[in-house]
């Protein structure tokens, strides 16, 4: 499953790519994970252009020329080429964008579970549970202070909380067993027990962790 490290990952190598670039020709393949009609989807990206691309929690968001976003959450198996038109193309590609500077942008997601948005003039709150989103665990305004205020709403087993996206975004089942080992807490353990000192651990181990694995795994995108 695409977490945070792994979309940070695809945010910064796309950031390098896509700004300015054009979309020649859309090809929908698959269109059960688009959630808006083909034609629709082929008419709004055809002739436009790619802006920055930016994250929030596990969607990645490319902006448009026209003002519009495309929002991908590729859930369990989502995943990007950035390829060649005559390279093979993966099984379950669901969408093939041609592009201006003669590469293909393709998603494809072997388990058909993602989901593809896409936002009208930047209007996220159309997008299910996009406006539950917590703040960014990596972001400089989530202070220690911000996170423990945060954490003492929810109740619970402390994987569960950190799991919930609604404390702070973006953390899903690997990384949230790693953060756990770091801040040495096992993953039953109630939030209500945790003393002040396991919450500053928690904290320092959610940021470590994931700011060393999104270092790690872009690296790694890059040099394939």
């Amino acid at each position: 499953m695409p977490e945070l490290p792994d979309l940070e990952a695809y945010r910064s190598f796309f950031n390098r790519r896509l700004p300015g670039v054009g979309i020649e020709a859309v090809t929908l393949t698959i269109p059960l994970v688009v959630r808006l009609p083909k034609e629709d989807f082929i008419a709004a990206l055809t002739g436009n252009a790619f802006g920055r691309v930016e994250r929030r929690g596990k969607f990645i968001l490319f902006s448009l020329s026209s003002g519009d976003y495309l929002a991908i959450h590729p859930m369990l198996s989502g995943r990007f080429q950035y390829c060649q038109p005559q390279e093979k193309r993966r099984a379950k590609t669901c969408f093939v964008l041609a592009l201006a500077n003669g590469q293909e942008l393709r998603y494809f997601d072997e388990r058909l579970m993602g989901k593809v948005y896409l936002v009208k003039e930047g209007a996220f709150a159309a997008v299910p549970r996009f406006g539950e989103l917590g703040p960014e665990p990596l972001s400089g305004e989530l202070t220690e202070e911000a996170f423990r205020e945060r954490l003492g709403r929810f109740r619970g087993q402390i994987k569960n909380v950190i799991l919930n996206e609604s404390l702070v975004a973006g953390i899903g089942n690997a990384y949230a067993d790693e953060i756990l080992f770091a801040a040495g807490l096992h993953p039953y353990r109630k939030r209500t027990e945790l003393s002040a000192e396991d919450e500053a651990r928690l904290y320092q181990a959610i940021r470590s962790v994931l700011g060393r694995a999104a270092a790690i795994v872009g690296e790694r995108m890059e040099n394939e």
